[in-house]
């Protein structure tokens, strides 16, 4: 029922916004999420709302899906397309260094996983996406326009 009704929302919007952060820790691991509704792993984030900035987003999405409170400023890595299941949707991308997380954080339903990883051990089922936004940040690859 909720992959019906989140295509539904997706037909009759126009273009879509959405905001992820790449969220480091000391040690340079990344923070993924694993959703309940799509595969793969993937940084967190969602959709910007009305009346909502892009860092507005950004800082409630990380803290409702990972428990993660913004502490500092965020870089802007990158915007991108991503049409491979709608043909408006676009995904700004932020690097998030300075931050807290929550002690009594609980993990909403939506979210089946989430955990740090080293750019070495990273899952075998990392969204392929996000796999190209690390290349980009952490090895110098060239950024590209599309998510994929």
């Amino acid at each position: 029922m909720l992959a019906v009704l989140r295509r539904y929302w997706r037909v009759q919007r126009g273009m879509t916004l959405g905001a992820q952060g790449v969220v480091i820790d000391a040690d340079d691991r990344v923070l993924l999420i694993k959703h309940t509704y799509r595969p793969g792993w993937c940084f967190p984030g969602g959709g910007v709302e009305a009346g909502e900035s892009f860092k507005d987003a950004l800082t409630r999405e990380v803290h409702e899906e990972v428990g993660v409170t913004l502490t500092g400023p965020v870089t802007l890595h990158g915007i991108f397309t991503n049409f491979a299941a709608v043909k408006r949707d676009h995904i700004a991308v932020f690097l998030v260094r300075d931050w807290t997380r929550d002690g009594e954080y609980h993990r909403p339903r939506e979210i089946a996983e989430s955990g740090f990883f080293a750019l070495d051990a990273l899952p075998a089922d990392i969204d392929g996406g996000t796999a190209n936004r690390l290349r980009e940040i952490f090895d110098g690859a060239p950024v590209m326009a599309s998510w994929t």
